[in-house]
Order: structure tokens, then C-alpha cells, then sequence
């Protein structure tokens, strides 16, 4: 019955279209030197993604967040990573397609790190970001996009 819903496939669309945006404005910003930038455009995207779409995870990590604690169905949860992947998909084809070929892209771990310091990093700024995105839920606020925004941006940052 839930296939049948108008509400999941919207769902579902806007999965696809917030993640496509998110990863391909993070990408089209990677092309700057820096890591300002593409932590800046993430935040920026992810905030305003929040507001206009209604707050899609268009993150599998905050997906399977949702379904280990049951605020999102199985079905939804499945739906929404498949969403997910396929939208980060066409954003990084259009990114490879539209960026010069010797661009660097953000997916890098520094030359003074390791890929254990990196998976930390990333650890902590998934974890601090659905901190905020469980919180800005259980609030309804109108100012989740900026909580969001910003614990997207500040992740981005500090890792």
C-alpha cells in the first residue's frame, strides 16, 4: 500500500533531487583550492535544501540512522539510500563530465593524514550531524535548515 502512495514517491524524489544537488554543488566547489569552499557550499546547499525541500536526509548515513531508530519504515529507509545513491550518482557523472579532468575533487585524505585519522573525522562529523538532525526533528523549528547547514559546514571543517 505504501508503493502506492503519492507521499513516498515524492519521497523518493526528493531524495534523488537533494542529494544530486548537495553532491554536485560540494563538487563543483571542490574544483577551488581549499578546503573553505566546498564545506561553505555544503552547508549553504544543505541548509537551503532543508528549507524548501522539507528536510530529506539525502545522507544514507542519517537514513540508516532513522531506521536503527525506527522513525523511518524499512521500505522508506531501502528507498531512500537507493534515492540516495542514484542522485550522488548523477552528480558526480555531471561533475566528471563538466570539470576539467586534472581537477582535484573533495574525496581526498591529506598528506599529513592517514586513512584511520580520516574515517575518525568523518565518524565524528556524521555523528555531530545527526546529533543536530535528531534534535532540529524532534523540535520542528523553523530554523533547522540553519542548525543543519551549519553541522554540515562545521563537520566539514573541523575533518
Amino acid at each position: 500500500q505504501e508503493l502506492r502512495s503519492g507521499r513516498f514517491w515524492r519521497g523518493v524524489l526528493a531524495e534523488v533531487a537533494a542529494t544530486l544537488i548537495f553532491v554536485g554543488v560540494v563538487l563543483g566547489a571542490s574544483a577551488a583550492p581549499g578546503p573553505l569552499a566546498p564545506a561553505l557550499a555544503g552547508g549553504l546547499a544543505a541548509g537551503g535544501l532543508v528549507c524548501t525541500l522539507g528536510g530529506p536526509q539525502a545522507n544514507p548515513a542519517l537514513t540508516l540512522a532513522l531506521l536503527c531508530t525506527r522513525k523511518l519504515s524499512a521500505l522508506r529507509g531501502a528507498a531512500g539510500v537507493l534515492a540516495q545513491c542514484a542522485g550522488a550518482t548523477l552528480a558526480s557523472a555531471a561533475a566528471r563530465a563538466a570539470l576539467p579532468d586534472d581537477t582535484g575533487l573533495v574525496t581526498r585524505v591529506s598528506a599529513v593524514g592517514t586513512a584511520g585519522t580520516a574515517l575518525a573525522w568523518e565518524t565524528f562529523a556524521t555523528f555531530q550531524l545527526a546529533l543536530a538532525a535528531f534534535a532540529a526533528a524532534e523540535h520542528t523549528a523553523p530554523q533547522a535548515g540553519l542548525a543543519l547547514g551549519s553541522a554540515v559546514a562545521a563537520g566539514a571543517l573541523a575533518a
